[in-house]
């Protein structure tokens, strides 16, 4: 790998499975039928498909993040907006691009611009990340798993 700024992170992709969304809907301790029940979707005005959580939407983005740097502890700070739903049977494809990289004395640090896109639809969620590598990688060798 070789981190610079233009340097476009690997994608990650993901088909979006309704079944799921109910098993996150417990495990998030989130009651809204938006994610189980497509008639409170129909009922609400927002289509006929249940609503993927906020949450995973970012873990999707995470996931994406986690690949590329070898290990969720050099993720160092993510942010993002919420730009539109993902819906249940949706394709999705988290992406990014290094924006910058500066060194902290041990890693490089490489500021990213990060984002979620349904496949042949919107832009879900966008936002920047904060990734450390350590001074090697970001010479070009890869971060060992």
């Amino acid at each position: 790998m070789r981190a610079s700024a233009g340097t476009e992170l690997p994608v990650y992709e993901v088909e979006v499975r309704a079944a799921a969304m109910k098993t996150m809907a417990v495990l998030l301790r989130d009651p809204n039928p938006i994610h189980f029940d497509p008639d409170a979707v129909a009922a609400l005005g927002m289509g006929d498909r249940v609503i993927n959580q906020g949450p995973t939407n970012m873990a999707y983005v995470v996931n994406m993040l986690v690949a590329w740097a070898g290990d969720p502890a050099r993720i160092r700070a993510l942010k993002v907006r919420f730009l539109d739903n993902v819906r249940g049977g949706d394709r999705v494809v988290a992406g990014g691009v290094v924006t910058s990289v500066a060194g902290d004395g041990r890693h490089q640090i490489a500021e990213c611009d990060v984002w979620l896109d349904v496949v042949d639809g919107p832009r879900a969620l966008a936002g920047s990340a904060t990734v450390a590598l350590e001074a090697g990688e970001a010479a070009g060798e890869t971060p060992a798993r």
